[in-house]
């Protein structure tokens, strides 16, 4: 199978994947969310760490994810890529348990700026092949998105091994304040639950609410440091349920405003 097959093989499944998709209401977040039945990847890890609108996942999207897994950027990034870089892509994918592509590119630069090199894609693939691909032992200390992997026998017929899926670690908030994708998890549900008292609270002056809205300052007067560690989701229902109080707070604000 050439190398870029291989990869639209993966989009594929990870498409179907994503295809069985099912609603459902979370009683805690009180809110719609949606399961899955993944028999390829992992899909929940997948939609955190890569910012997946689960409401609108094509099979392009599905082509970019897998590129990225690769360490492409983008998929026409990777369709116009050297065969030895999609090579050097496809160790990384098939690789995902051993090593982040952030970490091998660290590595690789490290390496090239001690011996004050810079190496070809074929001189990459050779070192990842003799250093990770060819070495037990090895283990990410990221995530492993696939529940199968590929195994290429001589036949060169595809065969597929299951693999047992790992039972998810919790994830923790342990250093403030949060930054990044994890920041904008918690805005996005802040604003979500703000929209949502908006409607159901009917406030008399909501545009006045609205410019006093500042959901980063909230989420840090919720999440202080004397509550780490902190389950990730245990945080999340905190920020929806005690931003009733803060709005209450801003429609008061509101109205002295509007008395002024």
């Amino acid at each position: 199978m050439q190398t870029i097959e291989y990869f639209k093989l993966q989009a594929k499944n990870l498409h179907k994947d994503f295809k069985t998709q099912k609603p459902y209401f979370d009683s805690e977040l009180e809110r719609d969310l949606f399961e899955y039945s993944p028999t390829f990847f992992d899909i929940d890890p997948l939609i955190t760490d890569f910012e997946i609108d689960e409401n609108n996942f094509t099979r392009m999207n599905a082509l970019h994810i897998i590129a990225k897994l690769a360490g492409f950027t983008k998929w026409n990034e990777m369709v116009k890529a050297s065969e030895w870089a999609l090579e050097l892509g496809k160790l990384l994918f098939d690789n995902m348990h051993k090593i982040r592509t952030e970490d091998w590119e660290f590595y690789i630069r490290d390496v090239e700026n001690q011996h004050g090199v810079l190496f070809t894609n074929e001189g990459k693939f050779d070192i990842f092949k003799q250093v990770f691909a060819d070495v037990d032992g090895h283990e990410t200390t990221g995530w492993d998105y696939r529940l199968i992997r590929y195994v290429e026998p001589s036949d060169k017929v595809k065969k597929i091994k299951p693999r047992k899926k790992k039972k998810k670690k919790a994830v923790e908030i342990t250093v403030l304040p949060m930054k990044g994708i994890r920041l904008k998890k918690f805005i996005e549900v802040a604003n979500w639950k703000f929209e949502d008292l908006i409607e159901s609270m009917e406030p008399e002056h909501p545009e006045i609410i609205r410019k006093l809205w500042d959901p980063e300052v909230y989420i840090n007067q919720v999440i202080t440091p004397d509550k780490l560690p902190i389950d990730r989701n245990y945080a999340l229902s905190l920020v929806e349920a005690f931003l009733i109080h803060h709005f209450i707070d801003l429609d008061d604000m509101g109205d002295n405003s509007d008395a002024k």
